[in-house]
């Protein structure tokens, strides 16, 4: 998780800042930290207008919107590129995957997901379909208790509140 918090830094987005890594028999096939793609300006740039106009966008909707790439498709898409398998690969991401990034490492064939910081699907009562998902790895879903001592930077709800405990 060290790893893939430092791979976090290359993050470039006004949202959650998120890096993650996959492995596989405990060697690392993959990085990943979310951003634009390849040849458009930044985030911070104003290279992604639901980021640049962050008012205007519900927290965890309108992906669609978002030309971002999370960082978990970013570690399925370098796996991808090199000839890399991702089945039986386990993720380590900074934080806990979003529906859409669900539904990718699940047909990725990934097997189990660890992450530290929660995620919660912004409508309540779509949360259960969200959780039925996760519930599809073969080896679960687990939240690492580690500290975090950039998260007032990396996760927006922390910037946004000033709060630190929505991060336990």
């Amino acid at each position: 998780m060290r790893i893939a918090m430092a791979v976090r830094a290359r993050a470039n987005c006004t949202g959650n800042r998120v890096g993650a890594i996959l492995v596989l028999d405990r060697r690392i096939i993959a990085t990943g930290y979310n951003g634009t793609p390849h040849g458009f300006p930044n985030c911070l740039d104003g290279g992604c207008n639901r980021c640049a106009e962050r008012s205007t966008a519900q927290s965890g909707k309108d992906y669609d919107l978002c030309i971002c790439v999370h960082a978990e498709q970013n570690t399925l898409l370098q796996a991808a590129r090199f000839g890399i398998a991702a089945a039986d690969a386990e993720l380590y991401s900074t934080m806990q995957p979003c529906f859409g990034c669900t539904k990718e490492l699940l047909q990725a064939g990934v097997r189990k997901v660890y992450y530290l910081h929660p995620w919660r699907y912004p409508d309540a009562a779509k949360q259960y379909e969200y959780e039925r998902l996760q519930n599809h790895f073969p080896e679960g879903v687990h939240a690492l208790p580690l500290d975090d001592p950039d998260a007032r930077w990396a996760v927006s709800s922390l910037r946004q509140s000033g709060s630190e405990a929505e991060c336990a």
